[in-house]
């Protein structure tokens, strides 16, 4: 009978390295995350031997499967447990169905050894075959599903070159729910609380405008007045460009937006109009382009004018309307170090639709961010639209304004507002739910 169990010590360790090495062609694996190492033993004997690790970060054909937003995506891709290398010790023809049943046994086990070692059950398996080595048919006896060719990329940290290189190898992509509910757990607005703690992922980076967008986005950003010296190494509005798709990717800190600078590859970088990078030598390398640093992006962001950048921006975002979405909500976030914008966002991909700047979240006067956020709505048409807010928005004169242009409010209620508190409770403790009503 088969069996299943992870590898923890030093000697199997080694000896399921140089198995990976011995008998998969692409040698032993070196993984980083969350990886598990499984053996497959009959008796005793070792039959099989697995390697599960982190799902690929960008798929097509898996994301449409899922129905995944891209933030959405970046949240929960931790959820996916992706079966890196499969390799059966038996020789070929040696045990008839063994991979399939070696497959089989792990979708069922996969779940639970998940759990025992980093504390969250993963929802969907994922894996490739090379079609020059395998026509994947025990996949398909397990059960799994197949979602056609990879366009053959490769993802590469090197900064010299773009995040996905062509490696001429495309694959055969495979997908198999571990749960019987596994797509709609996976869009569902809560999770099961054995799933909680894989949808931690960090969601910068993935931004909710496209290129035409990012290019409209530069030009008006080119606009704002530049208040530095004549020292310009990175054009304003590349910078600004910058900071404004950093803060649109979840980035709340200056440290966050230098990182999503990093992050940029060289064809965004050229199209943000960053300069030539140079060697320690001096000379300039003609398809490497640098961006800012921390200490950079911190002193530029301490001379800009807001006002001017905030009003830029939102003439910007009044452009895109119909190519923006509307689906709204309130709220003040802050680049601890430097600055604050209270923002009207979209609720599904955070994307801004009016922006202005704020000193200090508390207060209700000047640029505080309540009366900062009354005014912002003021200013829109928010005919059929739903404004969300947090308890510190939760005042009459708020809803008013929303209510004054054409929306309708929802609001967070807490204890700073005891008696409307109070109030609510009351309210939703009269109206028993219709599921309980008897005919």
């Amino acid at each position: 009978m088969l069996k299943i169990r992870p590898v923890w010590k030093a000697d199997e360790l080694k000896r399921f390295g140089e198995l990976e090495e011995k008998y998969h062609y692409m040698g032993e694996t070196h993984s980083g995350g969350d990886t598990l190492r499984l053996v497959i033993e009959d008796d005793g004997e070792w039959v099989a031997i697995m390697v599960w690790g982190g799902a690929c970060y960008h798929l097509l054909r898996r994301d449409e499967y899922i129905g995944w937003t891209p933030s959405l995506r970046a949240r929960r891709l931790k959820l996916i447990a992706s079966n890196r290398r499969f390799t059966i010790l038996a020789k070929p023809g040696e045990r008839r169905n063994l991979a399939s049943q070696c497959l089989a046994l792990a979708a069922r086990e996969i779940p639970g050894l998940w759990m025992r070692k980093f504390h969250y059950r993963p929802l969907l398996a994922e894996t490739f075959c090379d079609i020059e080595h395998s026509a994947g048919t025990c996949y398909k006896a397990a059960g799994w599903t197949p979602l056609g060719m990879t366009k053959g990329f490769t993802r590469t940290n090197r900064q010299e070159c773009d995040f996905y290189v062509p490696n001429d190898r495309p694959k055969t992509l495979w997908v198999k729910p571990l749960a019987p509910n596994a797509l709609e757990l996976l869009n569902a607005r809560e999770l099961p609380a054995d799933c909680a703690l894989g949808a931690q992922g960090n969601s910068d980076g993935v931004m909710p405008i496209g290129k035409e967008q990012r290019e409209s986005l530069y030009d008006a950003l080119c606009r704002v007045r530049d208040t530095r010296d004549s020292n310009r190494t990175f054009h304003i509005g590349g910078m600004l460009s910058i900071v404004v798709m950093a803060m649109m990717s979840g980035a709340n800190s200056v440290k966050a937006i230098a990182r999503f600078a990093k992050r940029l590859d060289m064809p965004q970088r050229r199209e943000l109009c960053m300069p030539h990078a140079k060697s320690k030598s001096g000379v300039v390398a003609k398809h490497e382009y640098k961006v800012p640093s921390y200490v950079t992006m911190y002193n530029f962001l301490k001379t800009l004018d807001l006002d001017d950048f905030a009003r830029k921006l939102t003439e910007w975002m009044s452009a895109q309307e119909g190519t923006l979405p509307r689906q709204l909500a309130l709220d003040g976030k802050f680049v601890k170090e430097v600055m604050g914008v209270v923002s009207v966002v979209n609720v599904e991909n955070g994307a801004p639709v009016a922006v202005a700047p704020v000193s200090r979240k508390e207060g209700e006067t000047g640029k505080c961010e309540m009366p900062v956020g009354r005014r912002l709505l003021s200013e829109m048409d928010l005919t059929n639209a739903l404004v969300c807010s947090d308890a510190l928005h939760c005042q009459h004169e708020t809803v008013r304004t929303v209510a004054r242009s054409n929306g309708e409010s929802l609001v967070q209620i807490k204890d700073n507002q005891k008696e409307l508190l109070r109030n609510a409770q009351a309210v939703v403790k009269a109206r028993a739910p219709a599921a309980s009503k008897k005919k």
